[in-house]
């Protein structure tokens, strides 16, 4: 779409179905076997995540299925309830482990602040560097206080570029008009939602009958955060074999470890040494996707750019995730799903929605769990061209083009005022993993022939060698 963002009624979740679908080379017929079953608002919000949340789901359960019918499976039903999927897209907030739960997840001093100019600033430092980097910017103690004294000595938009150009994580609050109208927001409006390009030749790589959607198929998830391992466990659920490769020299998130983690092998790689180069490479020979979501260019500098892993595994669907879109003057920078919000106008929309003044954020990390599942549904969409046409590919999903999806499909009138919902009993199963007994929601998705689930518990970062089993 163009131009300024829709605030009519969202269109009905069937048909945003069909036009994603389609938006992948998918046949949009594939929606006329999901039973989409809810009904906005789900959630509190002015936005339609109810529907994001159950189309990204019931996309990628659908496009399973295809596949799994090209494999020499039968067609089959598959049902996703809205209410169900907002709360998977919320899935970090409830799962427990041993009956702990989670724990804090963000850093004392992350979250928005007020700026010389009135204007608002949300920074991110969850991670040590971030915020080390935020205090050194700022000559500021590691307190809030101390924080927003030395933002107000700063104008927001300087704030901003002098972080970026520091490679740190801060963005400025626009409204929508205006985030459409910076280089960054034009650019957008030439990306599709899920590019996905032909980036090599290889002779088409039938697949065999399998008892599941995705078995057989070998997937490496170089992810870190939300995002990537969102999308790789959804692979997982539908019967690939995911393995997880972490470096054993960067920080994590809990929840993406434990939550994320379920389905998934996990080994150790440093890509800034020759073994673990060499191991990934070995991986990477065996591999039917590679998933990945550093930030743009660091994982080519090692040497596992798309067109070398496409000369090295000839066939291989390769899927970047970036933060704001991969061109444009901000392709580059780093980015979270919260930064995002803030600067391409999410926040100042929910706020004046609801009568604040400050930011006001989704009530889910959405764009992150929306582009997890965009990229779990251009993998598959990969696999079936390799399997019809040959060739390699790469899938490519941003958080602000995921952002740009959410506003596009117009507005819930009377949203925020939904009751802020709890999982029932009902939403969660048990299993036990690396961390104890680890009851979590279950996935929102039903298939009736294939249904979706986990095989491997989730594990510490390194539990495996990183081989793929035999």
């Amino acid at each position: 779409m163009s131009g300024p963002f829709p605030e009519t009624a969202p269109p009905a979740p069937a048909q945003v179905l069909r036009d994603l679908l389609a938006g992948v080379g998918l046949p949009a017929e594939l929606a006329d076997d999901v039973d989409l079953t809810g009904s906005e608002p789900v959630l509190p919000s002015s936005f339609a995540v109810g529907t994001v949340a159950q189309v990204s789901i019931a996309a990628v359960a659908a496009a399973a299925a295809d596949l799994w019918l090209l494999r020499g499976g039968r067609r089959q039903d598959i049902a996703v309830n809205m209410r169900h999927a907002a709360l998977e897209y919320r899935s970090e907030r409830y799962f427990t482990t041993d009956g702990n739960p989670p724990g804090r997840v963000w850093d004392a001093i992350a979250g928005t602040y007020r700026c010389s100019d009135g204007r608002w600033v949300r920074i991110h430092t969850n991670f040590p560097h971030h915020r080390d980097g935020v205090l050194e910017l700022l000559g500021c103690d590691n307190a809030r206080e101390s924080v927003q004294a030395a933002l107000e000595r700063w104008e927001a938009a300087a704030f901003e570029d002098a972080a970026a150009t520091r490679g740190l994580v801060a963005t400025m609050m626009r409204s929508p008009e205006e985030w459409l109208a910076t280089p960054q927001g034009a650019a957008l409006e030439n990306q599709p939602l899920i590019s996905l390009e032909r980036i090599g030749d290889a002779p088409p790589q039938p697949l065999g009958q399998v008892e599941r959607p995705l078995g057989d198929l070998k997937v490496l998830d170089l992810t870190r955060i939300v995002a990537g391992p969102v999308g790789c466990k959804a692979l997982a659920a539908h019967g690939a074999e995911v393995m997880r490769i972490a470096s054993p020299k960067l920080p994590f998130i809990s929840a993406a470890v434990k939550d994320y983690g379920r389905g998934k092998l996990s080994a150790y790689a440093d890509l800034e040494t020759e073994d673990g180069r060499a191991d990934l490479t070995a991986l990477a020979k065996e591999a039917d996707v590679f998933v990945q979501a550093y930030r743009p260019g660091a994982i080519a500098a090692r040497g596992f750019s798309p067109e070398a892993l496409a000369a090295l595994r000839p066939g291989i669907v390769y899927v970047s995730l970036c933060a704001y879109g991969h061109a444009g003057p901000w392709a580059a920078r780093r980015g979270f799903d919260s930064l995002v919000q803030t600067a391409s106008g999410i926040n100042h929309a929910e706020a004046e929605a609801a009568g604040s003044e400050g930011p006001k954020e989704l009530p889910c990390q959405a764009l992150d769990h929306a582009s997890g599942y965009l990229m779990a549904l251009g993998a598959i969409a990969g696999l079936k061209r390799r399997a019809e046409e040959g060739g390699s590919w790469h899938v490519r999903v941003s958080l602000a083009r995921s952002g740009r999806w959410l506003q596009s499909l117009g507005r819930v009138a009377g949203g925020l005022d939904c009751r802020d919902p709890a999982p029932s009993d009902d939403l969660f199963e048990e299993s036990e993993s690396g961390f104890g007994r680890l009851r979590a929601i279950r996935h929102a998705a039903q298939l009736s022939e294939t249904p979706a689930r986990w095989k491997r518990p989730s594990m510490p970062l390194g539990s495996h060698p990183p081989r793929w089993p035999k």
